[in-house]
C-alpha cells in the first residue's frame, strides 16, 4: 500500500493513534473509493434508490408490526401461527433456544435499527417499554454469547443513539440513561461466567443463579467455541467506556489473550472449540464460518474502537495464515490447524458470508469480490444462501434463518467500490424475501430452500441487521438523521460511537502480542489502501473480477478443489481418492495397505482417504432417500406464501416426475381413514386430510382414492409434533403391491397439519397446492383477482378490503400503491432451481458443530435428482449417480421412531475401523507437537 501523499487513503496510520484520527482516515478510504466507480458503470438513479428504501422500510413495518402485534413481550415471533415464542412453552429446538432468555429479545435487538430507518417516535416508545417491561433477572438458562451480542449490546446500540437524539434536542429528552444501567446491570450478571482457570467464560449462565449453584442447571460445561469466547471486547469494553467500570473489559482483553496464546505456532490458526479449564483445543479444525467467525471480526474492530495496535497485530497474523491455507479463491474452506494444507472438509457454511466484508475493511478488496460473486451465484440458483454447501455448490444443509452476513457484505462492497452492481445485488435480495419468505405475519425462515417450504421462526438478528444494511445500502447521507461514519458495526449490526477510544482509558495497552511470536511489523498494513492500487485506473476492475465467476455454480462438470501436496508438484503419482477407489482393484488395495505405514506423507494421505470415504458413503446414503415436499396453501388469504415441510410416500404418485395436484382439502370420516368413507362426497375431487395411526398409510390411501379424493395429507396423531425438531418422516408401504395407488399421498407433523385446519376452521374453503417444491407466486395465481402486491413482490398494503386511491397511495412511505386487487393475466415464470446453523449466525455452539451429522436429512442432502458429477484424475466427468447402489426400506405407520438415515451399508464395517485409525493419525499429530 501506498504510504506517499498526505493524511487520506494511503496515508500511514500511526501506531497507538487516537481513535479520531483513525475514524478520520477510514472514512475518507470509503467516500474516495466510491468516487472511483461513479464513472465506471451506469448509476442507479436517485428515484429507483429511494423506491428500494422505502420498501425497506415497509418490509420492516411488516415484521416489526407483527412482532408487537402477535408476539411481544415474548422473545421471537413464530410467523406461521403468529404467536410468540416463549422459552418452555414451544418444543424445544436445542441450543437455539439459548438465545431466549424471556427478555423480549427481538424489541431489544431492534432498537437502534428504528434510529437509523429514521424511526425516531417509534424508538422512543420502545425504549420506554424496554425500561417498563424487560425483566433482566429471570431464572433461565442463556447463552453469553448470544446474550453479549444480542441483549447487551442492543442495549448499548439503543444507549448510543439515545444519547445522540438527546443532544439533538427533539426527542429522548426525558432520558437519563437508563439503558446503560440496564446493561451495566446485564453485565455483572454474565460475569461470573469467566470465572475458568483459563479466563475464558463458560458458554452459558443463569440470569438468575449464575453458574455452578444447583439451581443455575449450568456451570459443568467444558468446552465454547473460539468465537463464544472471542466475541465479547466491543460490547465489554464500551460498557467499561460508557461506565468507567473497568472490569468488563479486563474480562474481555483475558478471554483475547488467551486464545492468542493457544494458537497453533506454526499455523498461526485457531480451532473452533477449546476446553476453557486447559485450553486443549477440543475441534482442531480451522475457517471463517461457524464457530471461529467474529473472533477475526472482533481484533480487527476492537483496534478500531479502542485504538490498541496490538489488536491489529493479531489480526493480520490470522489474516495472512487465512490467506495462505483456508483461501482457496473463490472458496474458503477449512482446514487442520497442525496440518493446514489438508482440508478438514468439502463443503462452507453460511456464516462465512460475512467475511468479504471483514476484508474490505481490512482494504483486501479483490478476495472480498470473488467469493462475495460466489455465494451470490449460490443464491440465484437456490433464492437464498443455504446453510451449507459443497464445494460444487450442492446444497448439504437445506435451511435458511434468513441471515444477514451476505447483505452485510453486500453493503460494505458497495461503500468501497461504489459500483452499483452491488445495488442490483441487494435489490435481488428485497425480491426474493418478499417473493419467498414474506407471510401474513411476518417472514419466516426457510426450512428447505430446495422446496421453498418455511419454518415457524423469524430470528431477532433479522430486523437487527438485514434491514438495516439493505436500507443503508439504498440510503443517501442525507437519508439517515446522524452520520453513520461514526459508529461502528458490532457483529449483530449495534452501533458503537468511536469517541469511544479516547473515553475511561483506564485499561493498560501492554502489547502482549510481542511476547507469543516475532512480528515483521513490515507485512502489516499501518495504512488505508490507496484507491489508486486498489483500483488502478479502471473502472470495469470490480467486473473484470467477477466476471470468470458468473458460471462457477452452473458448470455442468465442477472442479474439485485439492490441495496439492509439494510431493505431487515434483512428479510423483497423485493420492488414492475416494470416489475413485475400486475394491477389485489390485493396485487400490495395495495402497490402501501402505497408508499410514511408509511415510508422514502416506499417513496424511490415509487420513484424507479415511475422511473422503466417510462423507462419500454417508452422501450416498442421503442420494437414495427421498426429499421433502411441499404443501403450499394458495386460497385466499394466504395465495402461496405459507409453505409446509411434508414428509413423501415411498408409493403413489411422484411428485418430482409428475405435475403438482391442487385442490381444495376435506376432512375424511372417519378422520383415521382406516375404513371405508362415510362421506365421499365431502372429498370426491379433493384432497383428503386423514389422521395417523390405527392402520399402514398405504390402507389409508386406498380407501380415500376409492372415495374419489385426488390427494391425500397424512397428519400425525402425536400433538405437539413439528418438522422443526423431528427428522422429516417417510411414509412405506404396507409391504404388498402399491402399485394400484395412483393419487400423491404426504405426510405432515402436528403443528404443520394445525395450520391447515385452524385456516378452515378461519376460512371454510383452502385450496393447497402438493409439489416437489413451492411454486412461483406468479404461475399460482395466473389469471385471479388477487392483490398485487402479491404479485410484484412489492407488498405496501395488506388489506385487499380497502383499496388505496392514488392521493392515498402517495402518503404511504413505500412507493406508489395500485388498487389492492386487479386482474393480472400472468404469464408462467420458470421456477428457480431445486437445492438448497440452527443458531446465531456468529457461531455455533460446540453441541451444533459436534452434532451435526445428527440434521435431519431434509436438511443435510443435497438434490436427488441432479446429475451427480465428479471429475477422475483425468480430468473427465463420471456420473456419481451409477456407482451408487439401490436400497430399499419399509417403514411402517405404527412405527412412529422409523426416520431417515437408518440405511446401513457394507462399507460401514470398514469405516468402524478406519474410525480407530483417524485416532491413532490423530495421537500422532499430538506426538509430533
Amino acid at each position: 500500500m501506498s504510504e506517499a501523499g498526505g493524511r487520506g487513503c494511503g496515508s500511514p496510520v500511526p501506531q497507538r493513534a487516537p481513535w479520531s484520527l483513525v475514524a478520520a482516515t477510514a472514512a475518507i478510504c470509503l467516500v474516495s473509493a466510491t468516487s472511483v466507480w461513479t464513472a465506471g458503470a451506469e448509476p442507479m438513479s436517485r428515484e429507483e434508490k429511494q423506491k428500494l428504501g422505502n420498501q425497506v422500510l415497509e418490509m420492516f413495518d411488516h415484521a416489526y408490526g407483527n412482532y408487537m402485534e402477535h408476539a411481544y413481550p415474548a422473545d421471537e415471533l413464530m410467523p406461521l401461527t403468529c404467536r410468540g415464542r416463549v422459552r418452555g412453552q414451544e418444543p424445544s429446538r436445542g441450543d437455539v433456544d439459548d438465545a431466549l432468555g424471556k427478555f423480549s429479545l427481538t424489541l431489544i435487538d431492534s432498537l437502534d435499527t428504528l434510529v437509523v430507518l429514521n424511526k425516531t417516535k417509534e424508538f422512543e416508545d420502545a425504549v420506554r417499554k424496554v425500561l417498563r417491561d424487560v425483566n433482566l433477572d429471570n431464572d433461565v438458562v442463556v447463552s453469553v454469547f448470544e446474550t453479549n451480542i444480542r441483549v447487551l449490546g442492543g442495549l448499548l446500540g439503543g444507549h448510543s443513539l439515545a444519547i445522540m437524539l438527546k443532544e439533538k434536542g427533539e426527542y429522548m429528552q426525558w432520558y437519563n440513561d437508563e439503558l446503560l444501567q440496564m446493561a451495566k446491570q446485564l453485565g455483572y450478571k454474565l460475569l461470573p461466567a469467566f470465572n475458568t482457570t483459563s479466563g475464558l467464560p463458560y458458554p452459558r449462565i443463569n440470569l438468575k443463579f449464575g453458574i455452578r449453584k444447583p439451581e443455575a442447571r449450568t456451570g459443568t460445561e467444558t468446552d465454547t467455541c473460539t468465537a463464544c469466547a472471542g466475541t465479547l471486547i466491543l460490547e465489554f469494553a464500551a460498557l467499561s467506556r460508557f461506565t468507567g467500570a473497568t472490569i468488563f473489559e479486563e474480562y474481555a482483553r483475558k478471554a483475547l489473550d488467551f486464545l492468542w496464546e493457544k494458537r497453533q505456532r506454526s499455523s498461526n490458526l485457531v480451532g473452533v472449540t477449546i476446553n476453557i479449564h486447559t485450553g486443549d483445543w477440543v475441534r482442531k479444525d480451522s475457517g471463517v464460518g461457524a464457530g471461529i467467525d467474529s473472533y477475526y471480526e472482533y481484533l480487527l474492530k476492537a483496534y478500531v474502537l479502542l485504538g490498541d495496535d496490538s489488536f491489529l497485530e493479531r489480526f493480520n497474523t490470522h489474516y495472512d495464515a487465512i490467506m495462505r491455507y483456508i483461501s482457496q479463491p473463490p472458496l474458503l474452506l477449512d482446514v487442520h490447524i497442525h496440518k493446514p494444507m489438508l482440508n478438514a472438509r468439502t463443503w462452507m457454511d453460511a456464516l462465512l458470508a460475512f467475511f468479504p466484508g471483514l476484508q474490505v475493511l481490512k482494504g483486501d478488496i479483490r478476495p472480498a469480490i470473488e467469493t462475495h460473486e460466489m455465494l451470490y451465484q449460490v443464491i440465484k440458483k437456490h433464492n437464498f444462501l443455504p446453510e451449507a454447501f459443497t464445494t460444487d455448490f450442492r446444497v448439504h444443509w437445506a435451511q435458511h434463518p434468513l441471515r444477514p452476513e451476505f447483505a452485510e457484505s453486500t453493503y460494505f462492497l458497495y461503500k468501497a467500490t461504489g459500483d452499483p452492481y452491488y445495488l442490483e445485488v441487494g435489490k435481488t435480495l428485497i425480491e426474493n424475501l418478499n417473493k419467498y419468505a414474506r407471510v401474513p405475519c411476518g417472514f419466516a425462515a426457510m426450512k428447505d430452500v430446495r422446496t421453498g417450504s418455511h419454518e415457524d421462526r423469524m430470528d431477532s438478528f433479522f430486523l437487527a441487521e438485514m434491514f438495516k444494511y439493505l436500507y443503508l445500502l439504498f440510503a443517501d447521507k442525507e437519508d439517515i438523521i446522524f452520520d453513520i461514519e461514526d459508529y461502528i458495526f458490532t457483529t449483530e449490526a449495534h452501533l458503537l460511537p468511536l469517541w469511544l477510544s479516547t473515553t475511561n482509558q483506564s485499561i493498560s495497552k501492554k502489547n502482549t502480542t510481542s511476547e507469543y511470536t516475532e512480528l515483521d511489523d513490515s507485512n502489516f498494513d499501518w495504512t488505508c489502501p490507496n484507491t489508486q492500487i486498489l483500483f488502478p485506473n479502471d473502472p470495469l476492475y470490480a467486473q473484470s473480477i467477477r466476471e470468470p465467476l458468473k458460471n462457477v455454480v452452473d458448470k455442468s462438470c465442477p472442479r474439485g478443489i485439492i490441495r496439492v501436496e509439494e510431493s505431487f508438484r515434483s512428479g510423483a503419482k497423485p493420492p488414492l481418492r475416494a470416489r475413485d477407489f475400486m475394491a477389485t482393484n489390485p493396485e487400490h488395495l495395495e495402497i490402501l495397505k501402505k497408508m499410514g505405514a511408509a511415510s508422514s506423507i502416506d499417513a496424511e494421505d490415509g487420513l484424507r482417504f479415511m475422511q473422503e470415504m466417510i462423507e462419500l458413503s454417508s452422501q450416498q446414503q442421503k442420494e437414495q432417500q427421498l426429499p421433502p415436499r411441499a404443501v403450499q396453501i394458495v386460497s385466499h388469504p394466504f395465495f402461496g406464501r405459507v409453505v409446509l415441510t411434508a414428509g413423501p410416500a415411498q408409493f403413489g404418485l411422484d411428485l418430482s416426475k409428475h405435475k403438482e395436484t391442487r385442490g381444495f382439502v376435506a376432512s375424511s370420516k372417519p378422520y383415521n381413514g382406516c375404513s371405508e368413507l362415510t362421506n365421499p362426497e365431502a372429498v370426491m375431487g379433493k384432497i383428503a386430510l386423514i389422521q395417523r395411526g390405527q392402520c399402514m398409510f398405504a390402507e389409508k390411501a386406498r380407501n380415500i382414492q376409492n372415495a374419489g379424493a385426488i390427494g391425500g395429507i397424512v397428519i400425525d396423531d402425536n400433538e405437539g409434533s413439528s418438522s422443526d425438531t423431528a427428522p422429516l418422516f417417510q411414509m412405506a408401504g404396507d409391504g404388498k403391491d402399491t402399485d394400484d395407488i395412483k393419487i400423491p399421498m404426504l405426510f405432515l407433523f402436528s403443528k404443520e397439519g394445525s395450520i391447515i385446519l385452524d385456516a378452515i376452521r378461519e376460512y371454510e374453503e383452502v385450496e393447497v397446492l402438493l409439489s416437489d417444491k413451492a411454486k412461483d407466486r406468479a404461475a399460482i395465481l395466473k389469471g385471479k383477482m388477487i392483490p398485487s402486491y402479491i404479485i410484484n413482490s412489492n407488498p405496501e398494503m395488506e388489506n385487499e378490503e380497502q383499496p388505496s386511491s392514488e392521493n392515498d397511495a402517495q402518503n404511504q412511505s413505500a412507493e406508489q400503491i395500485s388498487s389492492s386487487s386487479q386482474e393480472v393475466d400472468l404469464v408462467d415464470q420458470e421456477s428457480s432451481e431445486e437445492n438448497s446453523l440452527n443458531s446465531h449466525p456468529e457461531a455455533l455452539s460446540p453441541a451444533d458443530m459436534d452434532n451435526a451429522a445428527s440434521i435431519s436429512p431434509s436438511e443435510q442432502t443435497s438434490n436427488p435428482t441432479e446429475n451427480h458429477e465428479t471429475t477422475n484424475l483425468n480430468g473427465e466427468c463420471t456420473d456419481l449417480d451409477n456407482q451408487l447402489q439401490e436400497q430399499s426400506e419399509t417403514e411402517e405407520d405404527s412405527n412412529p421412531n422409523v426416520s431417515w438415515g437408518k440405511k446401513v451399508q457394507p462399507i460401514d464395517s470398514i469405516l468402524a475401523d478406519w474410525n480407530e485409525d483417524i485416532e491413532a493419525f490423530e495421537m500422532m499429530e499430538k506426538d509430533e507437537l
